[in-house]
C-alpha cells in the first residue's frame, strides 16, 4: 500500500460531512461539472494508475477550484470508486446496445462479465486505481461502494433477463423478479469477478484463469433458476 493511499482513507473518514447531500439532486450545470471531473479522473488514472490521481491535478485538469471538488468528493478514494461507478454504467450502455448470445442465463452473464473484464483489461492502470480504491474505501465511502455494487448487479440481472428497459439481458420478459436464491448467486458472482480482477491486476492470475473462475461461478445462475429444478 502507497503512502498516498494510507493518507486517503483518514481524509475520507473526516471529510465526508462536507459533501453534499446525496438526496439532493444535481442541476445540470453541476452534473457537467461532475462529469468532467470523473473524466479527468479516469484519464489520469488511464495514464498513471492510483498515484497519478492528485486532488489538484484533478480540480486542473476539470476546471474546477480545489474546494469545489472537495464538495462533490470528500477524497481521491471517493472520486475514484464513483469513478468505477461510471465506467460501469457506460459498460453497461454498451452491453444492452449488443446483447450477450448465449443460450442459457449462465453463459450469457459470463460472457457479459469477460467482455467487462476485457474493457478493463485495455486500461490495466485505470483499472488498478479503481480496484485499490474499493480496497481502501472506509464506511464513509460506502454509499459510492454501494453504487458500485448496485450497478454490478444491474449488469448481472439485465443478462439473466431481468433487467428493465431497452436491451435487458438476452431479451427475455415475463421472468418477474429474482428469487433469494438467485440474487444470493448474483452476490457470489459479484464476489468471484471482484477477486478475479484483483488476482489478475496483481499478476497472479492469468486472462485463461479468469475466464474459467466465471463460468465455473457462473454455474450457479442455472443451479438457483427455479424453471430448471
Amino acid at each position: 500500500m502507497s503512502a498516498d493511499a494510507k493518507v486517503e482513507a483518514p481524509e475520507a473518514a473526516t471529510a465526508r460531512p462536507s459533501s453534499p447531500p446525496p438526496s439532493a439532486p444535481l442541476t445540470e450545470r453541476q452534473e457537467a461539472r461532475r462529469r468532467r471531473i470523473l473524466h479527468a479522473s479516469a484519464q489520469l488514472a488511464s495514464r498513471g494508475g492510483f498515484d497519478a490521481v492528485q486532488m489538484r491535478e484533478v480540480a486542473e485538469s476539470s476546471q474546477v477550484a480545489l474546494g469545489t471538488l472537495y464538495r462533490y468528493f470528500p477524497s481521491k478514494v471517493h472520486l475514484l470508486v464513483a469513478t468505477m461507478q461510471d465506467q460501469l454504467e457506460h459498460m453497461h450502455g454498451t452491453l444492452r446496445k449488443k446483447p450477450p448470445t448465449g443460450d442459457t442465463a449462465a453463459e450469457r452473464v459470463a460472457e457479459t462479465l469477460m467482455r467487462a473484464f476485457r474493457a478493463l483489461q485495455r486500461e490495466p492502470h485505470l483499472a488498478d486505481a479503481m480496484v485499490r480504491a474499493l480496497t481502501f474505501a472506509d464506511r464513509s465511502v460506502s454509499p459510492e461502494v454501494d453504487q458500485v455494487s448496485r450497478q454490478t448487479t444491474a449488469i448481472i440481472l439485465d443478462s439473466m433477463g431481468f433487467g428493465e428497459g431497452e436491451g435487458g439481458g438476452a431479451g427475455e420478459s415475463g421472468r418477474g423478479r429474482p428469487t433469494p436464491e438467485q440474487l444470493s448467486a448474483v452476490r457470489v458472482i459479484e464476489h468471484t469477478w471482484h477477486s478475479a480482477l484483483i488476482t489478475w491486476l496483481s499478476g497472479r492470475a492469468s486472462i485463461a484463469q479468469v475466464k474459467i473462475d466465471i463460468e465455473t461461478v457462473c454455474r450457479l445462475i442455472d443451479l438457483t433458476d427455479p424453471a430448471r429444478n
